[in-house]
């Protein structure tokens, strides 16, 4: 695929240049250098109005105090010749042959991000990743992990306050050791009492008998003599009375009176143990309900990082998290104003591979051990970038100055047309 960039570029009285004439290095930094009002950024707006189109016509193009429209001829690598010259500015692209073509065939290849780099600066975060994920075509699957991994965390979130709720008022609840398991039954201890004195009721009424017998043994002693037959029949009957009465013992209701007189306090104490034992397990679930999302966020979240690590990313320490772009894990407004326009401009190249040309204005906020190093960059990957920096030092390829290129040869300007002198009495 054909990288093409700018060979030459002539600007003549456009906004504030008056004449400039450039040769771009191929690979690299153009400096653009100069004092602040002198023509510099003229200069990329110029390259931007050639290429890019009316977008980005200048409000007043014509320089103030030129009779001379404006004149723009740029020459890119693949051999065509972009001019807008005469009245009206008109577009005319040359290709090598001599055919014509238009503005669509610029619009194929110049990327148009490349021509206002502060467009793709000054977006947010989230557009800047979103940029990016176009670039590398993951895009949609990563905001649907991004979704995901957002719905679960609020899921986490409520889960894990519910979570420590419960756990506290299962803390909270009074625990009674001595409790039953469950709750008393208030009918069956009055139904096991009436058993115990209906078995004592019987155990007096035999005790009763045995009295009458021995009464009436009394008396049929005191006629034995004529009841001598009947003792003995008598004398049977207590044997078989006293033999059933003497294993009988009376069992005491004492222990299950105190049982019904306290059961309300133990079924509440029975009560207070199972709300706490179910509080418990309660916040138990929802403590594994938490570990188990915890699980799936960090499944989606080494999900999202494999998908990042397989990109072909413009530069290898960026990365998106949490919809976010992020640059040697460093968020935009914690990245230095070097590290912002490398980004920008690595992230804008990769757009349209296309288009091996950058513009970069106010390059004054890289020092020059920065601004080398960024220039080693651009050489390195092949790209082409033409900016401008207040400074009239060695760093700076060309120095423009009231509207020209130091050292190069100014072309006369036409004087403007004198005004008509009216005179007295003509109207």
């Amino acid at each position: 695929m054909e990288n093409i960039k700018i060979n030459k570029l002539e600007i003549e009285n456009v906004k504030r240049v008056k004449a400039v004439k450039i040769e771009p290095t191929a690979n690299g930094l153009t400096v653009i250098g100069g004092r602040n009002a002198q023509g510099k950024t003229s200069v990329l707006d110029s390259i931007a109005w050639a290429l890019g189109g009316d977008r980005f016509r200048p409000s007043q193009p014509q320089r103030e105090g030129s009779v001379i429209p404006p004149n723009l001829h740029i020459v890119l690598s693949n051999g065509l010749v972009v001019e807008r010259k005469g009245k009206n500015s008109d577009l005319k692209v040359t290709d090598p042959e001599g055919n014509k073509a238009g503005q669509q065939l610029l619009n194929s290849f110049v990327e148009q991000l490349a021509l206002d780099l502060p467009r793709f600066m000054n977006s947010s975060g989230k557009e800047k990743a979103q940029t990016l994920l176009q670039i590398i075509g993951v895009g949609d699957k990563l905001t649907e992990m991004e979704r995901e991994e957002k719905e679960l965390y609020q899921e986490r979130l409520a889960i894990g306050r519910i979570a420590d709720q419960k756990k506290k008022f299962a803390k909270e609840q009074p625990y009674y050791p001595d409790a039953p398991k469950e709750p008393v039954s208030a009918y069956e201890l009055i139904q096991k009492q009436q058993e115990i004195l209906a078995q004592n009721g019987e155990n007096q009424r035999k005790r009763e008998n045995l009295h009458h017998l021995e009464e009436q043994a009394q008396r049929v002693n005191e006629q034995l003599s004529e009841l001598l037959a009947k003792q003995k029949q008598v004398q049977a009957d207590l044997e078989i009375a006293r033999m059933s009465a003497l294993d009988l013992q009376d069992q005491s209701t004492e222990e299950l009176e105190r049982s019904i007189s306290e059961i309300d306090e133990i079924n509440r104490k029975v009560r207070a143990n199972l709300d706490k034992d179910k509080a418990e397990e309660d916040a138990l679930s929802y403590e594994n309900q938490y570990r188990e999302l915890t699980t799936k966020i960090e499944d989606v979240r080494q999900s999202k990082e494999k998908l990042l690590d397989h990109a072909d990313l413009p530069l290898p320490s960026l990365s998106v998290a949490d919809g976010e772009l992020l640059y040697n894990g460093q968020k935009w407004d914690n990245m230095s104003s070097a590290e912002q326009l490398k980004v920008s401009t690595a992230i804008v190249r990769k757009l349209n591979p296309q288009c091996g040309f950058v513009l970069l204005d106010k390059l004054e906020q890289m020092d020059l051990e920065t601004m080398r190093e960024f220039g080693q960059w651009l050489e390195a990957e092949g790209l082409q970038a033409i900016a401008t920096r207040v400074s009239t030092g060695g760093e700076c390829s060309i120095i423009i100055e009231d509207g020209y290129v130091v050292g190069q040869e100014h072309p006369e300007e036409p004087e403007e047309p004198a005004q008509p002198k009216w005179k007295a009495g003509e109207f």
